[in-house]
């Protein structure tokens, strides 16, 4: 818990906001709903990007791709978006074969279910992933929603995060947004006004001071169990006001 700590005393030093959560705990945010990202968060990191990356490009004709992958495919003519998504889908498929819990997340899952605070799952992925995930590795109730790519715009926009709020009855800024990817999970959540938690297992970043703008996360942790000292530590987890509405995903 070392690096928690170390990232704990970076944050404060960052962020007013932060120094005075930890000099008056009374006064810690209040978080209402927690929102995960699936891979390399809720499962372990599996897939390989930089192969899904060139499969895609081969379809152009290209090297190399430059920019958001899903983006430069949707400026693509249709046959080559079908072409496209296909070779997405076989990286997706051996991911599928090769997928793992992310360690803690059972213990996660059922600390909030205890607390009444709902947790969702917002992912790049596909539907078919995400059912996977819960038919053949979650043993707990599902997250609820759980939105893939499917529901757009997709994350680094904060749609999900704004519509999850909306039917869960809180403010944006009472979510949490956990994810390791920076540039989708962060952006997304400090777009939408919520708290980020950036799970960096890898030591990639020594901070949260290192990452830039809207990429830099309120937390860095570097496993779930560290998430969740975070969590009941630095937050004031409570319930919505009301029952999560059905969501129309």
């Amino acid at each position: 818990m070392a690096g928690l700590a170390r990232n704990q005393q970076t944050a404060a030093a960052a962020s007013p906001a932060a120094a005075q959560q930890m000099a008056a705990p009374h006064s810690r945010p209040i978080a209402r709903g927690i929102v995960f990202d699936m891979d390399g968060t809720l499962t372990k990191a599996v897939i390989d990007f930089a192969d899904m990356r060139r499969r895609v490009a081969a379809v152009a004709g290209l090297d190399s791709l430059n920019g958001d992958i899903l983006d430069v495919i949707a400026s693509w003519p249709a046959e080559q978006q079908r072409a496209a998504h296909a070779a997405i889908a076989e990286v997706e498929a051996q991911a599928l074969r090769d997928m793992q819990l992310m360690p803690g997340v059972l213990e996660l899952s059922a600390y909030l279910d205890a607390l009444g605070v709902p947790r969702a799952l917002v992912t790049r992925n596909v539907n078919a992933s995400i059912d996977f995930f819960h038919k053949h590795h979650f043993t707990l109730p599902a997250f609820t929603p759980a939105l893939s790519r499917e529901f757009a715009p997709y994350k680094p926009n904060p749609a999900s995060l704004l519509h999850i709020a909306e039917k869960w009855g809180v403010a944006p800024s009472e979510l949490v947004m956990v994810g390791d990817s920076a540039k989708d999970d962060i952006v997304c959540g400090n777009r939408a006004g919520a708290l980020t938690i950036l799970l960096d297992e890898h030591h990639r970043y020594d901070s949260a001071e290192a990452l830039p703008g809207e990429e830099r996360p309120h937390f860095l942790a570097r496993s779930l169990a560290e998430v969740q000292a975070v969590l009941q530590q630095r937050v004031q987890l409570l319930p919505p006001p009301r029952a999560p509405q059905p969501l129309n995903d």
